[in-house]
């Protein structure tokens, strides 16, 4: 795919540049709870707007149901992307309709405006390929070049991420470049021993990326919510905890696969468990118990790794040359639940591994955990994308970048 560099070497100035950024951050309210996003898509906006282009950015930003929705407008966003920019950010109070023709029809050179959230208008995520279709066309016609960085949203198949770069001339952003060279080196060129750490709720939501993993990977840790089925699957007790049984003929699979081809497969040891799950919002103490992981009480419910699964785990990644970290451990937005993902993010920060922290939930995790961002190989904005990606699906928003 081309890139932004060779746009740059070309010349932008006085050019309407299209950025399909991923501004879906994380709002209380109005407030931003966490910018990484936005942080992410700067170099590519600002390395436009001083090479004088006129810069459109345009994200989605939750899910609206196809109209305008003030609890999911970009108007925080933009006046973030301001703050970190140190200039005027102009916002267009809709997608395509007056206001953003005439923002973008007022931009001079080097600025930058914001449009309305992309899903406020149904044909973003439609799955009729006309009604997408010709909303790309209205999107296309507010600019003259299009730059794709918007990583979280490349596994999409929706307007501004599929359909708009094929009538433009298109580019790939610095951050989608990035995404892309990190997730080769997890695939195609990988410095072993390769370790891969997958937690979150539900094992069906990683299934893919065992199956592809099994081939590459030559250890798979588990935690979070998604071991418990493991845990059920090889005959254990696991109480209240969350449990998928329909997918335990699909783990005891990968297990026996697991086996034959000589991937460690590692399962906790001991788990903290509760008779109830643990309040959130005041975070007052849950007085959590830890159990053998053979051993999980029927009125109990396992919430994180235990401390001896903690040690076994940052054991299994001290020597890896390579690390692919996806999914917290636990309930780690509790105080009381939160040392077992904790304990994920120092083995990788302690390892002399290339480490990659794949999106989502891990992402927020180093950062309200409180960890140095950059001391990581890379942390990844797309969590949903980079599992396909290493699931070796074709992504729509890469392929129509690569086309």
């Amino acid at each position: 795919m081309k890139t932004i560099d060779e746009l740059l070497a070309a010349g932008v100035a006085g050019k309407r540049v299209f950025v399909r950024a991923d501004l879906n951050v994380p709002l209380d309210g109005t407030t931003i709870t966490d910018d990484g996003r936005i942080r992410a898509v700067l170099p590519t906006v600002k390395a436009l707007a001083d090479a004088g282009a006129r810069v459109v950015v345009a994200s989605h930003l939750g899910r609206p149901k196809g109209a305008p929705d003030p609890a999911f407008s970009l108007a925080p966003a933009a006046a973030r992307i301001g703050e970190l920019l140190s200039a005027d950010v102009r916002f267009a109070t809709d997608t395509v309709g007056d206001s953003a023709k005439a923002t973008v029809a007022g931009l001079a050179d080097g600025q930058v405006a914001v449009i309305e959230n992309l899903r406020f208008n149904a044909g973003e995520t439609s799955k009729d390929d006309a009604e997408r279709g010709a909303f790309a066309d209205q999107l296309a016609a507010l600019a003259d070049v299009y730059v794709g960085d918007g990583f979280g949203a490349v596994h999409r198949k929706h307007a501004s991420v599929f359909d708009l770069p094929g009538r433009l001339p298109h580019y790939a952003g610095y951050l989608i470049a990035t995404e892309v060279g990190v997730l080769k080196k997890l695939t195609d060129d990988v410095e072993r021993p390769y370790a891969v750490v997958l937690g979150g709720a539900k094992v069906s939501d990683k299934l893919g990326v065992i199956d592809h993993l099994l081939e590459k990977a030559d250890r798979i840790l588990i935690g979070g919510g998604m071991a418990y089925t493991f845990l059920k699957a090889q005959g254990h007790e696991v109480g209240i905890s969350l449990l998928q049984e329909d997918q335990i003929p699909a783990v005891l699979g990968y297990l026996k696969r697991a086996e034959e081809k000589g991937v460690e497969f590692v399962l906790p040891v001991d788990v903290l468990v509760s008779t109830e799950f643990p309040d959130l919002k005041t975070k007052a103490p849950a007085n959590p118990t830890t159990v053998a992981a053979d051993a999980i009480p029927a009125d109990q419910e396992g919430l994180d790794i235990g401390p001896e699964t903690r040690k076994l785990y940052a054991s299994k990644l001290a020597d890896a040359a390579t690390v692919f970290w996806n999914g917290p451990m636990g309930v780690f937005e509790h105080p009381d639940y939160a040392e077992g993902t904790k304990a994920v993010a120092q083995a990788l920060l302690d390892s002399s591994a290339f480490t990659v922290v794949g999106g989502g939930d891990s992402a927020a995790a180093v950062r309200i955990l409180g960890f140095d961002e950059t001391a990581f190989g890379h942390i990844s904005t797309g969590g949903g994308a980079s599992l396909e990606y290493l699931e070796g699906k074709t992504l729509p928003g890469l392929a129509a970048l690569e086309n």
